[in-house]
């Protein structure tokens, strides 16, 4: 992504990248309010900020603090019920202000967890406190009013209207994550004025060469003016058409591979694991619906030809993706040539089959398991891109699981993203999204400076589109759908798998292989998997089944 001289966003290939100014039919060069007299029981004045849900009602925070209770938020087109909590518990302090905040409390809510409700709570009074940083104290708000941001437009009554120049003074008083949150309920409220307002706001707030909230703010507004635009789909596509060359790509993602731990987890985990497995199997046949450049397999091929009563004969069966083809600048054949070289290094009798075809097209024909093998599966984050239930009939990921199943595998490995995004509503979607992308990007952050134009276009182009579709696409198009470690395992077990406990020996290789990255990434083993953290927040989960 290129910035401008002040590092300000710069839209994506300068797509949906416009001055408010620009779209002139909204009239979109300020967001409107509505002014109303309210008081409480005991005379005191307040201010409130509210919102209008499909059905015309409307819902109003108050801001006074002799008002302690909140009106329910249950539009259907904006449930703020989530998971976890995205809030600091730093309050409103704003990231762009102080930059040096304890990054302790940047994303996530505490371990102990909260209800549901308490979450609403949280969410409301951060929007209240949006609402009183965007208008100023209730001492600088003329006739003591109360303000409401109205959904749908400008109201009849309504006696003022958003300064502009006050607002860019008031910028630095602002907390990013609110103003996104603001943003994103105008958003999946179709309410263009107040949207297009908050974007135009955003605009001098991120930052590609910023803060790790300011860049990951950067491509959430892309986001968020392609969902507005109607143009989602349109974006993610030329995202995958305009992907650099293979030889820039390949140094992107060994960039982000180098600097983050998340492969070398899900390759050491997975090894781990299956070199128990098949400890005593003379013949192995792993099936990988990830295969990307075969690096995996390199580590495992050297352990298996140290064993005391030799190596194995290994067949690999390597399911391919466009984008891993594109970053190799060729088709499998590179990855089996490759493969092969290591397997005659080490003396491992070796054959390579390739499946040149999207992880949804795969038939059982297409495997070629025979008689007499150890089948292992691998599905190193690649089941959240197969489309479920809710997106079509084939539900190919679990028919996936099933045919899996069907083969009598030794062993299964599953490395997932702990997310979950596959099913929410836009507005919760958007609530994980900006949780778990702001603990990723702070992971990176360790790893090379700022304004470091590698990692810039590393992020661009290995992560960015991924945020992009998450918030911009909807139905056959999101392919982005994460799901929590509980749902995988409902889905594996009604497709007839048990989970296979971890040995004390995966543990230890991975704790092993985190001591040549940053200190707050840690690994914590529960529910028979081991779960990979930064800080408090759950990254990545590696389990088993067989």
């Amino acid at each position: 992504m290129q910035t401008s001289q002040k590092h300000r966003s710069a839209g994506i290939h300068g797509f949906y990248h416009k001055p408010v100014q620009e779209i002139d039919q909204y009239g979109l060069s300020h967001v409107q309010i509505l002014e109303n007299n309210m008081y409480s029981d005991g005379g005191s004045q307040g201010a409130a900020i509210s919102f209008q849900t499909e059905q015309g009602e409307f819902f109003t925070l108050e801001s006074s603090s002799a008002n302690a209770g909140f009106a329910n938020y249950d539009s259907p087109a904006a449930s703020v019920s989530s998971n976890r909590s995205p809030f600091s518990p730093q309050g409103s302090h704003s990231c762009i202000s102080d930059p040096h905040h304890s990054p302790d409390t940047i994303y996530g809510s505490p371990l102990s967890g909260s209800s549901s409700a308490e979450e609403d709570n949280i969410l409301r009074q951060k929007l209240r406190e949006l609402e009183i940083s965007l208008l100023g104290p209730e001492s600088d708000i003329t006739d003591s009013g109360s303000f409401c941001f109205v959904s749908g437009g400008y109201q009849a009554e309504s006696s003022a209207s958003w300064d502009w120049n006050r607002m860019v003074e008031m910028i630095p008083r602002l907390d990013l994550k609110q103003v996104l949150l603001a943003c994103a309920d105008a958003v999946s409220n179709a309410d263009i004025q107040r949207a297009a307002g908050l974007m135009h706001v955003l605009d001098q707030m991120v930052s590609v060469s910023g803060e790790p909230i300011q860049r990951l703010g950067a491509y959430m507004l892309e986001g968020l003016r392609a969902r507005l635009e109607l143009s989602g789909s349109k974006i993610y596509r030329a995202l995958k058409c305009e992907a650099p060359i293979s030889s820039d790509l390949m140094t992107y993602m060994g960039i982000l591979y180098q600097i983050c731990p998340y492969w070398k987890f899900a390759y050491t985990s997975a090894n781990a694991v299956i070199q128990e497995a098949v400890e005593y199997e003379p013949r192995i046949h792993i099936i990988d619906f990830q295969i990307a450049q075969g690096s995996q397999w390199i580590v495992l091929m050297q352990m298996l030809a140290c064993r005391p009563c030799g190596p194995p004969v290994i067949r690999i069966t390597g399911v391919d993706d466009s984008q891993s083809a594109h970053a190799r600048g060729g088709g499998l054949d590179i990855v089996g040539q490759r493969l092969s070289k290591v397997a005659e290094l080490w003396n491992v009798p070796f054959e390579f089959h390739d499946v040149a075809m999207d992880g949804c097209e795969v038939q059982l024909e297409h495997l070629r398991v025979q008689p007499g093998e150890a089948v292992v599966v691998n599905f190193p984050y690649v089941l959240h891109h197969m489309p479920d239930e809710s997106v079509n009939t084939w539900n190919h990921r679990d028919r996936l699981i099933r045919m899996v199943k069907s083969l009598s595998p030794r062993i299964v490995t599953l490395i997932e993203q702990e997310s979950n995004t596959n099913t929410k509503p836009f507005f919760p979607r958007f609530i994980e999204t900006l949780d778990y992308y702001t603990a990723m990007f702070e992971s990176i952050d360790v790893g090379l400076p700022k304004d470091d134009k590698q990692r810039i276009n590393a992020e661009q182009h290995c992560v960015a589109r991924d945020i992009v579709n998450m918030i911009a696409c909807e139905e056959a198009e999101r392919v982005e759908r994460h799901e929590l470690l509980a749902k995988w395992r409902s889905r594996f077990t009604m497709a007839g798998f048990n989970q296979y406990p971890l040995c004390s020996s995966v543990t230890t290789a991975v704790r092993d292989m985190l001591k040549e990255y940053d200190r707050n990434y840690n690994v914590q083993e529960r529910d028979s998997a081991l779960y990979l953290r930064w800080r408090h927040r759950d990254m990545v989960t590696s389990s088993a089944w067989r």
